[in-house]
């Protein structure tokens, strides 16, 4: 039978391109599913407010009367004019074990990037890098992580024999934590704070809001990470958005926030409590249980590993050695908390500054993810 690929035309579909990934996952071992209300959001371009500055399709494939894949076509023009570039990003793109299934998905997104001037196609990349990215390419036998893409070995496998290369490698670690804080450590965290007349500061929830601290965050995100591959800077709007979505739930003990004598935030961390396996119970759905899964998760029955979410050091500190600091004021907590492990997040392989900070650790490179890419023909 042939193979046809549609643009999602209405609410009905939209939900049946949301569930897909779900349903092709059912029951693997180490798939971690998206909750279904939070891909929502982000694909409505009522909601997300990246749309200020992307635009977006999405396709289904169809074969034998049945859903085959899905992709999502975006080109975000504030990463183009930043990065020179004229690319269309695919993104949220799951498949039957089909070659000619994926082949018919990147020919819908590779022509509707080129009616709007595109010459390039890459990813998989969402709106922004605070959406999923990056195709796993090692480590298919571990449990993906809540930010993170799981996918069968075959789709690189396919990228490839359609000519797509690699653009960018990120690779993830996992680390043993000490049993306890190092004395020399400490005395190192103390003398670097006094040095740069710098403090550490732990935060009420009620002081986080009043400051406005998860925008302060998200601009030190910002400022931080702008040279980073394809990265967009945020808006006021999604920062805001942002805070709303992830900040309410997060516990203030695994956080790290290290100011300047004016009360500016220099440097931060962010943890949080591995929800992956929670996840998987929820299939995907906050009710009528998942909700009560992921608060079990987060602050009654925790993992004994944690998820390092990001760590931002102004540039002007990064040679300071605040990144320790930020050991000592987490590490502490940490182990009061039960953790033994952490999954640190995808790091670009090429940067070698925030992979050294591993190096005192226990550590072991597990994943590592990709970027594709390929000219427009």
């Amino acid at each position: 039978m042939p193979i046809s690929v549609k643009k999602v035309a209405d609410s009905k579909e939209m939900r049946t391109f949301i569930a897909f990934a779900n349903r092709l996952y059912r029951n693997h071992p180490y798939y971690v599913p998206n909750l279904q209300a939070d891909d929502a959001a982000t694909l409505d371009r009522r909601k997300n407010y990246a749309f200020e500055f992307c635009e977006a399709e999405y396709f289904l494939a169809w074969k034998d009367g049945k859903v085959a894949g899905r992709v999502a076509a975006i080109i975000n023009h504030r990463a183009n004019e930043a990065w020179k570039v004229r690319q269309v990003r695919f993104g949220w793109i799951d498949f039957i074990e089909d070659i000619d299934v994926l082949k018919a998905l990147l020919q819908a997104v590779a022509d509707w990037g080129k009616e709007r001037g595109m010459t390039d196609i890459a990813g998989p990349l969402g709106f922004t890098d605070f959406d999923p990215e990056g195709m796993l390419v090692e480590g298919f036998d571990k449990m993906g992580t809540m930010i993170t893409i799981y996918n069968h070995e075959y789709y690189p496998v396919f990228l490839e024999k359609l000519g797509f290369r690699k653009e960018v490698d990120w690779v993830e670690y996992l680390i043993k934590l000490p049993e306890e804080l190092p004395e020399r450590y400490a005395k190192m965290g103390q003398l670097v704070l006094e040095k740069n007349r710098l403090r550490t500061r732990k935060l009420t929830m009620k002081e986080v809001h009043r400051e406005k601290y998860g925008q302060k965050m998200f601009r030190l995100i910002n400022e931080c990470y702008k040279d980073l591959y394809g990265y967009s800077l945020l808006s006021e709007k999604q920062m805001d958005q942002y805070v709303k979505q992830y900040l309410s739930f997060i516990d203030l003990r695994m956080v790290s926030f290290i100011e300047d004598e004016d009360g500016e935030l220099v440097a931060c961390g962010i943890t949080l409590p591995s929800l992956s396996k929670a996840l998987r119970k929820t299939r995907g759905k906050l009710f009528p249980t998942g909700w009560a899964h992921l608060l079990n998760a987060l602050y009654l029955n925790r993992s004994d590993t944690l998820d390092l979410l990001l760590v931002a050091v102004k540039p002007e500190y990064r040679s300071k050695g605040l990144n320790s600091v930020m050991f000592c004021d987490l590490i502490p907590s940490l182990l009061k908390l039960g953790f033994k492990y952490a999954e640190s997040n995808p790091e670009l392989e090429t940067n070698l500054k925030v992979q050294s900070l591993w190096t005192s650790f226990d550590n072991t490179v597990h994943k590592r993810r990709r970027v594709y890419a390929k000219s427009i023909d």
